[in-house]
């Protein structure tokens, strides 16, 4: 029998994003932030590639971004509504962590599994988050897909991509439960 985390799963069972609207100062200080990027990248990572970085966002760099998303939705065509979702986690925005995907050219390890490593990076970046007692969100949007926005913005490279931002801040409400999959549904056995 194994030696169960009690606690840890207990948590994992129970996690919740808090939506970054609702997201409030203070954020992690770079100390307080450190040991939830260490906790980020012990993740799954065939080949020991790093197919990953972190880009920090914080203070005026949220007013420079919220401006960029609107000028690049604007180039785009995007409708009202875009422009203003665009913006709006940067305008509300306290610290974020723009999780970068930067595969590595490997012949045993298809860019799919990078791919999967770096969503594996998001969560775990969640997840550390919300256990260190912060409150966390993972956005991402129509600019972390705009390849001007990612250039221009936060300077990556041609074969780089946003993956999402963690948003980390303090939780001013405790969101509501929201339904959650029904396991048996979604679950076969395999056994011959």
């Amino acid at each position: 029998m194994p030696d169960p985390n009690s606690q840890a799963l207990a948590f994992l069972q129970a996690r919740r994003s808090r939506p970054a609207k609702t997201l409030q100062g203070p954020a992690p200080t770079r100390e307080e932030l450190l040991p939830l990027l260490t906790a980020a990248a012990r993740t799954p990572d065939h080949g020991k590639l790093e197919p990953w970085r972190f880009v920090v966002i914080e203070g005026a760099a949220f007013a420079r971004l919220a401006d960029l998303a609107e000028a690049r939705g604007k180039a785009l065509g995007k409708d009202e509504a875009a422009l203003a979702k665009g913006r709006q986690q940067f305008d509300q925005g306290i610290l974020a962590v723009a999780v970068i995907e930067s595969p590595k050219e490997h012949p045993n390890v298809p860019a799919l599994e990078q791919t999967y490593s770096t969503g594996a990076v998001c969560l775990s970046l969640l997840n550390a988050a919300l256990a260190a007692g912060w409150g966390a969100n993972w956005l991402s949007g129509w600019p972390s897909h705009d390849r001007g926005f990612m250039t221009e913005g936060l300077g990556l490279a041609d074969h780089e991509r946003i993956a999402g931002f963690i948003h980390i801040a303090t939780e001013k409400v405790v969101p509501p439960e929201r339904p959650r999959p029904d396991i048996e549904a979604i679950t076969s056995w395999v056994s011959a």
